[in-house]
């Protein structure tokens, strides 16, 4: 069993930086593929980034490649997703989740997680 906890959302201007931290219990955490996914009102959660226990394999959607870097520190059982020159379409609330299974480049849906955070919103000013 996992369970996360999201922090450090808040409202920027267009342009600015934000980190997210996601807070995971259980001794397994090391090993569970990490991803982050937005949810805007109205619209489908969205995927946005993950990756898998050794960083060695990162995906990522084109809308914010280049932009959003997700990490983690295995030692404080924490993720985390360095979002820069945000824009008001990032606005969004943010969900960390993890998964037992292997990352693979398909895993960009929300039903191919096992475990969710509750949630921190992001809002981007124009």
């Amino acid at each position: 069993q996992v369970q996360l906890v999201e922090s450090g959302g808040g409202l920027v201007q267009a342009g600015g930086s934000l980190r997210l931290s996601c807070a995971a219990s259980g001794r397994t955490f090391s090993m569970y593929t990490m991803g982050w996914f937005r949810q805007a009102p109205g619209k489908e959660r969205e995927f946005v980034a993950a990756h898998n226990w050794s960083e060695l394999s990162t995906y990522y959607p084109d809308s914010v490649k280049g932009r959003f870097t997700i990490s983690r520190d295995n030692a404080k059982n924490t993720v985390f997703l360095q979002m820069n020159s945000l824009k008001p379409e990032d606005t969004a609330v943010y969900y960390c989740a993890a998964t037992p299974s292997p990352l693979r480049a398909t895993m960009t849906g929300p039903w191919q997680y096992n475990y969710w955070g509750q949630g921190t919103q992001v809002t981007v000013s124009s």
